[in-house]
Parts: C-alpha cells; sequence; structure tokens
C-alpha cells in the first residue's frame, strides 16, 4: 500500500497528513475541534478531504484519545470528547469514501517511534507517553499489543498509591497522578509554596505566587539552575523509573522509549528517570537492562503511527 492518512485528535486541534511508506509527511492539515461529538467527526472529514487533495491516498488511521474496541472500529470511551461507543470508523467512511482504521492514540505514538523513531533495531519495546496525563503502547515481537478488548496499556491508570490522589478516571492513586505534566505542576507548586527561598527563580517566571506556576515556567526555571524546578522533575522521574521497572518485571523489553510533552526537557528528566529505573529494577544487578530511550518524532508520531496502522490494514 502506497500513501495513507494519519488523523491526530487533540483537545483543540485536529491534525492530518498524507504519509508515505517511510514515515515522510507529505503534506499536511489543521482545523479546530469542535466542541460537540458529531462536530468533531464532521471536522476529522474535512482534514481527511482537504489534505488528500492532490494525492492518491488509499486509507485513513485516527488515532484517538480513549478506549478503542478489538475490531478498531469503535471508540469505545474517550474522556476528553463526549464519544460512548461511537462508531467512529463507519462514521468517518460514509464521509470520505476511503478504508478507516481507529486505535488509541498512545499506540499510534508507540507504533510510530517503533516504525521511524527511537525503536530502530527493537522488536520487543514499551513506549510511556508523559504529557498531561500518562499513556503507554506495548509492541512485543514487532506487533502492536491490544490485547483481547483492544485496549490494553492503559499504563496511567495502573493504581501505584492504594488510596492515593483521585484520578480523573475515578479511581485512587493511578501513576499518572505521580508522574505525568500534571503531577510536575503539583509537585512546582507545592515546593514553591513550601520553600519560596528555593524557587525564587521559578515564582520570578510567573506572578510571584506558587498558585500560578505552569509547566513552561517550570522547565525554564530548571534550565536556570531553580532549585524547586530541578527537584520537582526528580519527583516525577522517581515515580515515572519505578514504573518502568514494574513494566520490565511484566513485559521484559529490549527498550523503554519515553516520549510526551515531558520528555522534551531531554537529560534533564531522563537521565533521572534511567537512575529510578535502575535502582528499583527486581535483580538489576544480575539481569540486563533496557535502554531508556528518548523518543524521537515528537508531536509527529501519533500521525505518523496511526498512518501506518492503516497501512498495515
Amino acid at each position: 500500500m502506497g500513501l495513507t492518512i494519519g488523523v491526530d485528535i487533540g483537545g483543540t486541534k485536529i491534525a492530518a497528513g498524507v504519509v508515505d511508506e517511510e514515515g515522510s509527511i507529505l503534506e499536511t492539515s489543521k482545523v479546530s475541534t469542535p466542541p460537540t461529538p458529531e462536530g468533531v467527526v464532521d471536522a476529522i472529514a474535512d482534514a481527511v478531504r482537504k489534505v488528500s487533495t492532490g494525492h492518491d491516498v488509499e486509507a485513513v488511521g485516527i488515532g484517538a484519545a480513549g478506549y478503542v474496541d478489538d475490531k478498531r472500529a469503535t471508540v469505545l470511551f474517550a474522556p476528553n470528547i463526549n464519544w460512548r461507543h461511537e462508531a467512529l470508523k463507519d462514521k468517518v467512511e460514509q464521509r470520505v469514501g476511503l478504508p478507516v482504521v481507529v486505535e488509541n492514540d498512545a499506540n499510534a505514538a508507540a507504533w510510530g517511534e517503533y516504525r521511524f523513531g527511537a525503536g530502530a533495531g527493537h522488536d520487543d519495546v514499551v513506549c510511556i507517553t508523559l504529557g498531561t496525563g500518562l499513556g503507554g503502547g506495548i509492541i512485543i515481537g514487532g506487533k502492536l499489543h491490544r490485547g483481547r478488548f483492544g485496549v490494553a496499556a492503559e499504563f496511567g491508570h495502573i493504581r501505584v498509591v492504594p488510596d492515593g490522589l483521585l484520578c480523573g478516571c475515578g479511581s485512587q492513586g493511578c501513576w499518572e497522578q505521580y508522574a505525568s505534566g500534571r503531577a510536575l505542576v503539583r509537585y512546582a507548586k507545592q515546593r514553591a509554596a513550601a520553600t519560596p527561598e528555593n524557587a525564587e527563580i521559578l515564582l520570578g517566571l510567573g506572578d510571584g505566587t506558587a498558585e500560578n506556576i505552569e509547566g513552561k515556567h517550570i522547565s525554564d526555571a530548571a534550565r536556570q539552575g531553580d532549585p524547586v524546578a530541578i527537584d520537582s522533575f526528580r519527583e516525577l522521574a522517581r515515580w515515572a523509573g519505578a514504573g518502568l521497572a514494574d513494566l520490565a518485571s511484566l513485559f521484559d523489553p529490549s527498550a523503554f522509549i519515553v516520549g510526551g510533552g515531558v520528555s522534551d526537557e531531554g537529560d534533564l528528566v531522563l537521565e533521572p528517570i534511567r537512575k529510578s529505573f535502575r535502582r528499583w529494577l527486581v535483580g538489576n544487578q544480575w539481569r540486563p537492562h533496557a535502554q531508556v530511550l528518548a523518543a524521537q518524532l515528537g508531536g509527529k508520531a501519533g500521525l505518523v503511527g496511526a498512518a501506518d496502522l492503516a497501512r498495515q490494514g
């Protein structure tokens, strides 16, 4: 199969791109994400039609945040769009006249990294995305592992602290409450409020109050040596690395790939994650260690991965 289109559905934008067999994006289009479920379907179709003009496109892959069924057709549940058993494949196919594959967005990003990014040379890979929440994807023997019902690798909702922090999923103590962009901001706010003398740079980048600290302030402050900002990244990394150690006991991959917005900080966060991973890996002194790698495709991973999954059929 030749050219396919990948679609990445975000909270504010829907991006579509024509992707070739080498993972190169030939053309892209973006539209705003509408507020209604049916509006989102129409917007996806509009983006696909726009970007496909002048290209011989054979299929469409859609990356959607949420639970996607085992037939890769229906979004069973989406946290940010009011989709409940949404027949997304059928609805988009009717509008664009092309075969459509629907995939969880983190799975699509993991596949993109495995095929065209940091996963080169590895057949057994586990990916995590440290964004607002924590997503994941599993590649075993060169194949995407989706589970019997299509909803595997929801790593963010593994409970790591019994009766811990309340999660948006309704449970308590989920991993993403301790290792995510949202967690990073919480750590920084708490530490800056408790020891403002150690957060002068961080507070200075905002309005001087801990409650208005944002993620970009933490990154900028950490690069300037702010103690609270650096310590906040280390706390996030401690939880992330410990979680990877647990996943190593489950899947024994040759590589972990860390993506998402938090990972854009490079070794500021990746080196502490690697250190924590080694610290908590059971039998670490006696066994081979998986590599902990930075994702390479950035925000393109989901779009490229979805397009390639459509190509796979």
